[in-house]
């Protein structure tokens, strides 16, 4: 019973890791503190005057915004608190496993692996200020993230779910669900890599961009994965010709995003079981489009921002909720 409901806690917990994790990129907080785990060396925000002028002697190129390090520490709370309870997971799930292997819904291996992803995660969120903000590095960081809520996700429905192999027995319907989940993390690192670009505002007209359906894209710096925060592959400036690559080619995978997951929810009203969830994917993902356009025309504004992100991630949670419940032999009432 505590890992059934630990489990749906770090589900939760993952869900709000994600969105706060997205306001603080948002509101450009991700650097409010210079050092990592601690900020400023301390493992609170410096407030006093004391603190913050301990904190300016020992990091003097740093301006210290308080507002900004708190938003950074309290996700970094959040998240080190979420780490706890995977490992309460993974030591439960492996005790469990060896006294009572016939009760075991999940393998614990699958436990280990979200530990492991779980510390990667670790540090990456400490790369991520210690190489200021590079790109690949905050877009995997994001991408982990997904990974984490989904695995946790998983768990938790095969915990509290009813699932069954039995619900979908077309071949091409279950590839057509398993592929979504690709679909969907291809286009959530395109929509990473577009905000950790500061790409989001690069052609803010619609559906046109810079009133052409092809406008002038440089795709060899947009993409080029090993680089510093606008700069290009040889060290110059990201030019606007390589920030619109990147967004049009996020705007290209919305709509094919759209098409794949529109058919999905509507070929799978048809199962009984997979109804509701279907209905929910359709308002979701609607939802979602509508946030992507009013992002663009009304120039990010910061709470339709944070929805944005905060759609792919019930996206991840309702497609993993599709393939656990097409996935086992038999249905679980639990």
């Amino acid at each position: 019973m505590l890992f059934k409901r630990l489990a749906m806690l770090g589900a939760i917990m993952a869900l709000c890791v994600v969105v706060l994790g997205a306001y603080v990129r948002l509101t450009d907080a991700g650097l409010g503190c210079p050092d990592w785990p601690g900020c400023y060396g301390t493992l609170t925000v410096p407030e006093s005057e004391a603190a913050i002028q301990n904190a300016q002697t020992i990091y003097p190129d740093s301006i210290i915004e308080t507002g900004k390090a708190w938003k950074e520490m309290l996700h970094r709370y959040l998240a080190g608190t979420l780490g706890l309870v995977v490992l309460a997971l993974f030591i439960l799930a492996w005790k469990k496993a060896r006294q009572y292997p016939q009760q075991i819904k999940v393998s614990p291996w699958l436990t280990t692996a979200l530990l492991g992803i779980i510390m990667f995660q670790a540090a990456l969120g400490m790369w991520t200020v210690t190489m200021l903000l590079k790109p690949v590095i905050v877009s995997a960081h994001l991408l982990g993230g997904m990974t984490t809520l989904g695995l946790l996700t998983w768990i938790a429905h095969r915990n509290w779910g009813q699932y069954s192999s039995d619900i979908v027995q077309s071949k091409a319907s279950r590839n057509l669900i398993r592929f979504a989940l690709v679909i969907l993390l291809m286009q959530i690192f395109l929509g990473g890599w577009t905000s950790t670009n500061y790409a989001a505002l690069a052609c803010t007209d619609f559906p046109t961009c810079h009133g052409a359906w092809m406008p002038d894209m440089d795709f060899k710096d947009a993409f080029h994965m090993v680089r510093e925060l606008g700069q290009s592959a040889d060290g110059g400036n990201l030019t606007l010709a390589s920030l619109t690559a990147i967004q049009w080619t996020h705007r290209v995978g919305a709509i094919i995003t759209l098409i794949y997951l529109g058919f999905l929810a509507l070929n799978s009203l048809k199962y009984a079981q997979l109804k509701n969830l279907s209905l929910a994917l359709i308002a979701v993902l609607f939802a979602q489009i509508s946030l992507g356009i009013a992002n663009l025309v009304l120039h990010l504004p910061l709470v339709l921002a944070v929805g944005h992100n905060l759609g792919a991630a019930l996206l991840v949670v309702i497609l993993v909720i599709f393939n656990s419940k097409i996935t086992g032999s038999k249905v679980n009432r639990s």
